[in-house]
């Protein structure tokens, strides 16, 4: 796939000829013949015309390559212009101007469900999703009992659609597009539908699909499933490409934008910094090994979490702690609390303090997370509570983590590397088995 200066202009108020979504394309495309369905080599070029009143470019002299095999992430904050560079590259959408050059068949994972007949069966309806979506009668077939299976919605495939619940249309429709077999595969944001659960399960089969060897680009605000399965990313913001390259390096920049959040906080000004007449915090940050401050953190390597404020009273107890947030699940993974026995339970002087705690590796799951810092006084109020920075825990994959080789869904806020030991005992037909260790 290649695409060379590709730009989007949408104007304001303003009428577009173009299917702007999946449903209109689809439906136009129903009254000609399905030529999206063929395999072949597309190659498609435009002119960029003049402007006419105020417009928006969604998208902006965007080029990049991604070769065969690949799996490149796509990321950037909201109107950043990714879901419309997808619509583009799937001809949804007409570009205003630039070139795209795609070899191989090409399917999407884009508005899950268009193509569904609400009077039609589940079944019918997995039949005539499957052809709008590019996949034969014989292999829509073949699919079928893995297809219901993968839905969860079984008992009710010969059940009119109409009759689904919004999450159970929602889990048909994925397990149909997640069972394509293309060359290319374009993903929008299919983990944001359905329950955590199956959320889970489509993020696995997200693994699977990129470990086959196909083309796959990959647009979430999962961060964490954008890190694990994709090695480059693409950095969109206001339309333009700004940063492309390895996942880390791009998900670093990204969070030290202000979009995805960032890892160090400081209030220089006291009368600013967040607290009360007793104390303010000045200061909060997540720092690496090397004493760095660092908003994306290795799965393995421990992590150092600090906490500074300054004491405005002589006399007071106070008790620093921090909550570690885990976004995606929206839960506390844990809390942690200074136990220094230098400080515990004792009156303070007023002064400036720093206190640090260091998380151990293979602790925390992957994901994103927010650092809260919260000071207690004891026998007064709450001095302060503050969502000050956040980091993203990112899990190379490579098998020494506490996954292993596993590359599916593992549940849980935390994943402590465990030592585990087995005990084998070999069995002799008429004699007991003994215990080898």
């Amino acid at each position: 796939m290649n695409v060379e200066d590709l730009s989007k202009r949408f104007r304001i108020g303003g009428h577009e000829n173009e299917h702007d979504t999946l449903a209109a394309s689809v439906f136009h495309s129903l009254r000609r013949p399905a030529r999206n369905l063929k395999r072949l080599t597309r190659l498609t070029s435009f002119k960029e015309g003049e402007s006419q009143g105020d417009v928006i470019w969604a998208v902006r002299n965007v080029s990049f390559q991604v070769n065969s095999g690949e799996v490149v992430g796509v990321i950037g904050g909201n109107g950043a212009g990714k879901s419309t560079l997808l619509k583009i590259l799937t001809r949804i959408t007409k570009p205003t101007s630039g070139r795209i050059s795609i070899h191989g068949q090409v399917s999407s994972l884009l508005e899950v469900g268009t193509g569904f007949h609400p009077e039609l069966s589940g079944r019918e309806n997995v039949y005539l999703n499957g052809a709008v979506l590019g996949m034969r009668h014989r292999e829509i077939t073949r699919k079928f009992d893995e297809i219901v299976d993968f839905s969860g919605v079984e008992k009710f495939i010969d059940t009119p659609i109409k009759r689904y619940s919004t999450g159970m249309k929602v889990r048909l429709a994925f397990s149909v597009a997640a069972h394509l077999e293309p060359d290319i595969l374009l993903v929008d944001e299919v983990l944001s539908v359905g329950d955590t659960a199956f959320q889970r399960k489509c993020l696995g089969k997200m693994d699977e699909v990129a470990g086959k060897g196909r083309t796959v680009l990959f647009v979430s605000h999962n961060l964490a499933a954008v890190t694990r399965l994709c090695e480059r990313i693409l950095l969109l913001e206001e339309g333009r490409l700004v940063l492309d390259g390895p996942s880390d390096e791009v998900m670093a920049r990204y969070l030290n934008s202000g979009e995805g959040g960032m890892a160090g906080a400081e209030w220089e000004d006291p009368s600013d910094a967040p607290g009360g007449e007793f104390a303010r915090l000045r200061a909060a940050r997540v720092c690496g090994e090397d004493g760095r401050v660092s908003d994306t953190v290795d799965i393995r390597r421990p992590v150092e979490l600090v906490m500074e404020f300054d004491l405005l009273r002589s006399g007071a107890v106070v008790y620093p702690h921090f909550v570690i947030w885990n976004t995606e699940s929206d839960m506390a993974a844990f809390t942690t609390m200074d136990l220094d026995p230098e400080w515990w339970d004792r009156e303070r002087p007023a002064g400036r303090y720093r206190a640090s705690v260091q998380v151990p590796g293979n602790l925390l799951t992957e994901g994103m997370y927010s650092l809260i810092a919260r000071l207690k006084v004891r026998n007064g109020p709450k001095q302060f509570s503050e969502d000050a920075v956040s980091f993203l825990v990112v899990d190379p994959a490579d098998g020494t983590s506490a996954r292993g080789h596993w590359a599916g869904a593992v549940p849980g806020v935390v994943r402590p590397k465990l030592e585990w030991r087995t005990e084998y005992s070999p069995v002799h037909k008429g004699s007991p088995p003994a215990l080898v260790r």
